[in-house]
């Protein structure tokens, strides 16, 4: 069975968890972010579970 490579942009992008769940960052918070609250703001620094419809598709992305 020949290795299988990670797809860089994925994996700077995406993290696998202890367990196998997929985490990313929230979009929207790099720049214009005066007209943003700073709740929204303070959410969108944590990390968040990848929805089940894609996870598939990024954990054969990040095999590793």
């Amino acid at each position: 069975m020949p290795k299988l490579k990670t797809h860089s942009g994925a994996a700077k992008r995406f993290r696998k968890t202890g367990t196998g769940k997929v985490v990313r960052g929230h979009a929207f918070a790099r720049h214009i972010m005066t007209t943003k609250t700073t709740k929204k703001k303070r959410h969108m620094d944590k990390d968040v579970v990848m929805d089940k419809s894609d996870t598939a598709k990024i954990k054969r992305m990040i095999p590793y």
